[in-house]
Order: structure tokens, then sequence, then C-alpha cells
């Protein structure tokens, strides 16, 4: 199966293996929109990335930052293919300093994050038969 012209939405997307993946994906002819919370971060990789990328600032935590994302990359290219579900996050530091907000925001982040974008590519994809 080919990658070419798929429409891919990526979360996570501003660094790391989220950029990676982004610049490889565009290069084998996707189209890629990039979602994260750094918007220069975001919009550097889209201008390196050229015309089969477009961006949206999106903090995974927020159901309606998710919907954004999704709704402009179906505004931009018609329609969502595949979603890299990529942002996360790992606190460092030793359980026994018991910092609950950082553990918080991992399960925010890691957990509400994916399920947040599949709640919104799911009723999608379904429609399409395709996903």
């Amino acid at each position: 199966m080919s990658i070419e012209n798929k429409v891919v939405v990526i979360t996570g997307a501003s660094s790391g293996i989220g950029a990676a993946t982004a610049k490889l994906l565009a290069s084998k002819g996707a189209q890629v929109v990039l979602g994260a919370r750094r918007e220069d971060r975001l919009q550097a990789l889209a201008d390196d990335i050229g015309a089969n990328a477009h961006y949206r600032v999106t903090d995974v935590t927020d159901q309606h930052q998710v919907h954004d994302l999704i709704q402009s990359a179906v505004d931009q290219f018609g329609r969502v293919d595949v979603l890299y579900n990529n942002a996360g996050t790992m606190p460092q530091g030793n359980l026994s300093d018991r910092e609950y907000d950082k553990w918080q925001m991992m399960l925010n982040v890691n957990i509400m994050g994916v399920l947040n974008g599949i709640g919104e590519v799911l009723p999608m994809m379904q429609q399409q038969h395709d996903g």
C-alpha cells in the first residue's frame, strides 16, 4: 500500500519522532497535517516540508483543539486517511517526590490525548470505509 496522496494527521509533530515521521511521509508523497503546541517549530517544519504540509497549533488534552486540527485537515486536503497519535509526555523524577500535577498531565496527554484523536477521526473513517 502506498502512502502517496494520503492525508496523515500527526500529533506531537513539532519535534522528535513526530517531526521525522512528517518529513519522511511527505517525502513519499503524503499530505501531512501537523499538530503540536509550539507554533514556531510547527511553522518551521511546515516551511521545510513545503506544499504537502499544513499545521495547526494543538493541545491534544483539549478536545475542541483536536476537533479543529482534524477539521483543518479536511478543509485543507478533503479527508483524513491516517491519524498518527504521537503526542506524549513522560515526567522524570522520583515517585517519592509525589509530583501529582506532572502525573496528571501525563495521563491527560498520553491517554485523553489519544482518545480525543480517535474520537474525532473514527466516525469519519467509518463513513469513508477507510482509514
